[in-house]
């Protein structure tokens, strides 16, 4: 595990565009974030050089992953959030009020995966057999993960899994993500080739 510290909007545009972040929640996240990176120093200026830098930021990160949906969705709640009343606040204001919304989004989708996990756990039966595709953990999402906080929720419950984990080709995630997840939380896990994945079933 490697943490990469990111104290400006170009270093979270360039965690999002090489894949450092990954998986549409956490890179709504991070976006929602960068934001308020890319205008912290921006406080001491004028409203209007702080909208400019406001749009200009947006539009910067934007760029980073121009396919994926939450970029823009949080990019866009970010905005909507200052547009309300931006003339009567100062630009110290309306930063605090895009770090709440930023950790608003956070929060919310933190609170998401763990609803997964609660509906989704009901679904498993203790020592049942899981497969999984891709990767859909707390490094693609806030904590629980989507798809994996059912896996984690479960466990909670003192329920035994094992997890089937396809290597999800091209780009490994299963093998190097899911299966590191898996790993770290304790739970059974066998890596298998994608072309495995109908015999396992």
């Amino acid at each position: 595990l490697k943490e990469i510290e990111c104290r400006d909007a170009a270093s979270v545009w360039e965690a999002i565009q090489r894949l450092r972040v990954r998986g549409a929640p956490a890179i709504g996240i991070a976006a929602a974030y960068g934001v308020v990176l890319g205008l912290q120093k921006k406080v001491d200026t004028t409203a209007n050089v702080f909208f400019e830098k406001l749009d200009e930021v947006i539009t910067y990160l934007a760029s980073s992953r121009p396919t994926a949906v939450n970029l823009f969705w949080a990019l866009e709640r970010v905005r909507d959030a200052v547009k309300a009343n931006q003339d009567s606040r100062s630009p110290a204001q309306v930063l605090k009020h895009l770090w709440r919304e930023a950790l608003a989004i956070h929060e919310e989708d933190r609170q998401m995966c763990h609803a997964i996990g609660r509906h989704g756990a009901e679904l498993l039966d203790d020592g049942q057999g899981v497969l999984t595709h891709c990767n859909a953990g707390g490094l693609a999402t806030a904590e629980y993960g989507t798809a994996l906080s059912i896996f984690f929720t479960a466990q909670d419950q003192g329920k035994k899994l094992h997890v089937y984990v396809d290597e999800t080709r091209p780009l490994l995630q299963g093998a190097r993500l899911t299966a590191w997840e898996l790993t770290q939380r304790g739970l059974a896990a066998t890596l298998i080739c994608d072309s495995m994945a109908a015999q396992v079933m």
